[in-house]
């Protein structure tokens, strides 16, 4: 890992080029820089505020959509393809039993799953690559929503301004609360994740009653039940195991991904699950407990005043993570906002640019959040009152399918025009259409 390919970035039609400072060093603000460099906009400097990353989370998605747009970024994909699931197809699976209700091919729900860790890795080093400055330790504390530049103060006093300041940094976003122009407290879906990753021991490697899922190379299952399901992936042919149960949850424990999790109330869960996964579940010596929150669909992406911040990934579009959409629509996003970057002629054009953005991008990544939604509905509610009845397969397949042949650039550049004028009479008129 590390080689830049070689390519070249597409010529910007603005001399001196745009600038940009993009907080958040996660795949969204990665995929931002790279997806900015390569429309030949300069990137000043990525910003984190932790000093150090880790290897955080555990299993992640990346479509085929998200792999066309880095591959035409000059990325090299197959850095990705080789440490995500090898495995060709995902099965699902009745909770109690494991029978097979349906199986179909993997990239039909995520294309190549594989750790968060080892995939940001990956992107870290495709951001450094390009001689694109990565700030850890620099912590936004203060963003000032002004033209011609806004500016960002971070908490070492340094202000910082640039042509357009890109918000990837996530679900608690500094920056939506300047952009909506108030408080955005998140919600409670109704339901948790207990998520556990971890390298299985050599003993338990050797338990048959354990090993199932361990001893043929990747795969993925999943066992679904009335109001619950569970996602088993494997990687390094079972040398590290992914699970991860959704549940009906009223808590009021705060979104986090680092709050530990109950294993005494995964095994109360899990006592009904088909015993050929419940065992490697009730060994899992820690888990974590996320509460899955959400929040309602943004009215706008951009800051008001200058309409030179703008929200990106979590920040704006966050996902379920029965969407299995999260990542690769932020790389939409990166590519769309690039794109719409280059369609103007002049820098004072900048918001016509990030308010065209959001219109482009805010169905598309509705259309996918909605999926995942689907999804889960569908899935927690197809074993209820079962009895005898036949489950159609198709009832409980993952659709996802239909978001891969789309090539988010060609689209920005196709609907520009209409877009523009859209934007342009907003912006004249002042009366700007919410976008929801």
């Amino acid at each position: 890992m590390g080689s830049l390919p070689a390519y070249d970035t597409l010529p910007t039609p603005h001399d001196p080029p745009l600038t940009a400072i993009v907080i958040g060093a996660g795949l969204g603000g990665c995929a931002a820089a790279i997806a900015l460099h390569h429309h030949g906009h300069r990137v000043l400097c990525v910003l984190d505020k932790v000093r150090v990353f880790g290897r955080l989370g555990d299993s992640l998605g990346l479509g085929q959509n998200a792999f066309d747009l880095l591959e035409k970024w000059g990325c090299d994909v197959e850095e990705i393809k080789r440490i995500g699931n090898q495995a060709p197809n995902m099965t699902i699976r009745r909770w109690h039993d494991g029978k097979p209700l349906a199986t179909q091919p993997l990239m039909d729900m995520a294309g190549y799953i594989g750790h968060r860790g080892d995939y940001h890795d990956v992107f870290l080093s495709w951001v450094r690559n390009r001689g694109i400055d990565i700030r850890m330790g620099s912590e936004v504390v203060a963003f000032e929503d002004t033209y011609p530049q806004p500016s960002i103060t971070l908490k070492s006093g340094d202000i910082l301004h640039a042509d357009i300041i890109v918000a990837a940094d996530g679900i608690k976003s500094l920056a939506r609360p300047l952009v909506l122009g108030s408080k955005d407290d998140p919600k409670s879906s109704g339901y948790a994740c207990y998520r556990a990753f971890f390298k299985p021991t050599a003993a338990q490697r050797a338990d048959d009653f354990l090993n199932k899922y361990m001893r043929d190379g990747d795969c993925v299952n999943f066992w679904i039940g009335p109001d619950l399901h569970l996602v088993q992936n494997t990687l390094r042919g079972g040398e590290e195991f992914n699970w991860i149960i959704t549940h009906k949850d009223d808590g009021d424990v705060p979104e986090s991904w680092f709050q530990e999790g109950d294993m005494n109330e995964v095994r109360r869960l899990v006592q009904t699950l088909d015993p050929e996964i419940r065992g490697i579940v009730t060994a899992t010596e820690h888990c974590l407990d996320w509460k899955i929150c959400y929040r309602e669909p943004l009215c706008t992406w951009v800051s008001p005043i200058s309409h030179r911040i703008v929200l990106l990934g979590d920040s704006c579009h966050a996902h379920l993570p029965t969407s299995a959409q999260g990542a690769s629509q932020a790389v939409e996003s990166a590519g769309v906002l690039a794109v719409c970057l280059n369609q103007i002629e002049d820098r004072s054009e900048v918001r016509v640019a990030t308010k065209a953005y959001e219109k482009l991008r805010f169905p598309r990544t509705r259309a996918s959040q909605t999926n995942g939604e689907d999804l889960r509905d569908r899935w927690h509610g197809a074993l209820k009152g079962e009895g005898e009845r036949q489950i159609d397969p198709e009832s409980v397949k993952i659709r996802n399918r239909w978001l891969y042949a789309f090539d988010a650039e060609e689209d920005a550049v196709g609907r520009w025009g209409e877009v523009r004028r859209v934007v342009d009479e907003e912006l004249k008129s002042g009366v700007v259409k919410p976008l929801c």
